[in-house]
Formats: C-alpha cells, sequence, structure tokens
C-alpha cells in the first residue's frame, strides 16, 4: 500500500505548515503529493510551490476543475510542471458541480461526461504534439469557429516539447457511469468519499470501463487513489466530532438540495434517511444539529479512526478492496512517519 499526502485546498488563510509536511512525506518514503481546488487557492500554485523542495515525490492535482481552465490551457500547465519536476506530475481531474460551474466560473454545466473525454482528447493531443490540435467539439472547438470568432484561428501544436508524450490522468468520479469512464479513458480513479463495503460494486463499474474496446488500462496497471481519512487516537469519540461537520457540508450543503453528487455517494452508501435530515437542518441553517446527527458508523465507512492496531489492520482491508494509494492528512511530521511505519 502507497501512501499519498492530500493538502486540499486552503481555508480562510494560507497553511503555515505544508513545507513541513512535504518534507517529511518525501522523508518517510510517501509515494506523492496532492492539492486541490474548489473556489479560492487554486491547486497548481501550491503544488509547483511546495513540490520545487522535493526530488521523488510525485506531485498531483485532486482535483483541477474542467471549467477552471480550458484544455490547452490544463495541457500547458502539466507540460510545464512535468518538465520543471523531471517527469512525476499526475493530472487529476474533476468535473465538479453545477453551483461551482455555472456560479464561480460562469460556464455551462452540460453533459458532464462527454466533456470530460472531449477535454483530456485534447490534452493528449497537445502532449504527443504530433500533429496540430484540432477538435471538432461539440463542447471544445478547435480552431474556433463559432458566431463571432474572426475565422483566423489556426491549429496549433505546443512549442514546448513535452518531456514526456503521455502524462499520466486520473479522473475524480463518484457516479456509476463517471467511475466505468475512468476506467476507459484515464489512468487512474481518485474516489473522494471511498468504502472498501462497497468494493464489489465499484469493481463492476471500473470493469464495464475496462471492457470498453478504446480502455488504455487494465485492472493491474490502473491505480485507485482514495482520500482516507486516518487519525490515530486514543479518543475516537473526538475525531468522530471533529469530522461531522466536514461531512455535513458535503452531505447538505454542496450544490443544490436535489444536485448534490457528494450526497449521492452517501445514499448508495445505504445513508439516504441521513442525508435528508443533513440536508434540511444544514440548509435551514443548523449545521451544528447537522453534524451531530450523522451516525458513526457513516464516518467509519470513509475513515480510519483508532489506535495503532486498529489503523494497521485496516490499511489492509483498503488494499485487499483494491485501492493502490490511500491520500492522507496528517497534521504534522510525527503523523506522517506514524502512518509511513503503519503502511509498512
Amino acid at each position: 500500500m502507497k501512501l499519498g499526502l492530500q493538502l486540499g485546498y486552503w481555508g480562510a488563510q494560507p497553511p503555515n505548515n505544508h513545507r513541513e509536511l512535504v518534507t517529511a512525506a518525501e522523508e518517510h518514503g510517501f509515494d506523492a503529493v496532492f492539492t486541490a481546488e474548489a473556489w479560492g487557492s487554486d491547486a497548481y500554485t501550491p503544488l509547483a510551490w511546495w513540490g520545487s523542495d522535493t526530488q521523488r515525490l510525485r506531485l498531483g492535482t485532486s482535483v483541477l476543475q474542467l471549467s477552471a481552465r480550458t484544455p490547452t490551457a490544463c495541457a500547458m500547465a502539466a507540460l510545464t510542471l512535468d518538465h520543471l519536476s523531471g517527469g512525476r506530475h499526475i493530472v487529476g481531474l474533476g468535473v465538479s458541480g453545477p453551483q461551482v460551474v455555472e456560479g464561480w466560473y460562469g460556464q455551462r454545466f452540460p453533459k458532464p461526461l462527454a466533456r470530460a473525454r472531449e477535454y483530456i482528447d485534447i490534452m493528449r493531443q497537445v502532449w504527443a504534439r504530433e500533429a496540430p490540435v484540432t477538435s471538432g467539439g461539440p463542447h471544445y472547438t478547435l480552431p474556433a469557429t463559432q458566431d463571432g470568432t474572426t475565422g483566423l484561428g489556426k491549429a496549433l501544436k505546443p512549442i514546448v516539447h513535452p518531456l514526456r508524450p503521455d502524462i499520466p490522468v486520473f479522473l475524480g468520479a463518484e457516479g456509476p457511469k463517471n467511475i466505468a469512464l475512468a476506467a476507459e479513458i484515464a489512468d487512474g480513479w481518485l474516489p473522494l468519499f471511498y468504502t472498501p463495503r462497497l468494493a464489489d460494486q465499484y469493481n463492476e463499474w471500473l470493469d464495464e470501463g475496462f471492457a470498453r474496446p478504446s480502455a488504455r488500462n487494465t485492472r493491474d496497471t490502473f491505480e485507485i487513489c482514495a482520500t482516507a481519512q486516518i487519525v490515530l487516537t486514543d479518543d475516537p469519540e473526538a475525531a468522530y466530532a471533529a469530522i461531522k461537520p466536514f461531512l455535513a457540508l458535503y452531505m447538505g450543503g454542496m450544490g443544490s438540495e436535489d444536485t448534490n453528487f457528494h450526497a449521492e455517494v452517501y445514499r448508495r452508501m445505504g445513508y439516504s434517511d441521513v442525508v435528508d435530515d443533513v440536508t434540511a437542518l444544514f440548509r435551514s441553517g443548523r449545521k451544528d444539529e447537522a453534524a451531530q446527527i450523522i451516525p458513526n458508523e457513516a464516518v467509519d465507512d470513509s475513515a480510519i479512526i483508532g489506535d495503532e492496531a486498529h489503523v494497521r489492520e485496516q490499511i489492509g482491508v483498503w488494499e485487499q478492496a483494491g485501492v493502490t494509494t490511500m491520500l492522507v492528512s496528517p497534521g504534522s511530521a510525527d503523523e506522517i512517519a506514524r502512518l509511513a511505519n503503519l503502511a509498512r
């Protein structure tokens, strides 16, 4: 089992210990470091900043939002960081949701799976650098031919020769169709709320993608990098209480009341009634109550909380379920050292 350091995205202020965490992750044999974005800090800037201190760690995004960048802009950033890191970059992508796509980026949110397929195809054209990059759309048309364009657009190849002609792409996916798409067109899957309890169900969806004629990978060459809240503690109740507000936000406050992809993940886990109640409380401003009604079992489904013996045992359970890398968010260098020892 490999470990990855998940730095996430910033809160109200920049974190003050990420350099220390990245240094410790490299020292203790972590495989990768990942950054994220929502509608505040971006993913690429801190990844390049902290990644410049590393020599071995793979540098990944978990995840870049498709609507934040055109596919060619994303491909440019990726080939740049891949050169600077000596070929250690992983491009983690996700479609986000209509609340962010339309509310923050001012973009439309139709056909997310088709957009992801087209987006990744364009990026791979850039990195292959075999011919000028073109796309017939309908979501990304290159050169642009829409009404209002000059008609002077020209298909181009990148000036810079990419270090690698095929940079790994991982897809953040939560629904059955999107997970199958990840298995078909991507090199890895980045689940946010993964539970080993549903591994058989995930494998069915992944196998659907692997079976498609255009599939790039098999199960043996495909990576599953699952976010895992791991808390080493002799006081589990305090850890549950700390995690539940985060779950309440994702269950009840992300997206709209009717369109929340994270809530659907927990419905598939069997918590439909909990999701309904959390959503009603959260959206009426009773956020503390929303967190308090989440059962410990819902936290345990996608987190590991307990002493070293319990954590070591559960890491094995996740590995047996098919997870190749656990993305963890320890708060100190000491926690990183302890987790690295347990994963061994």
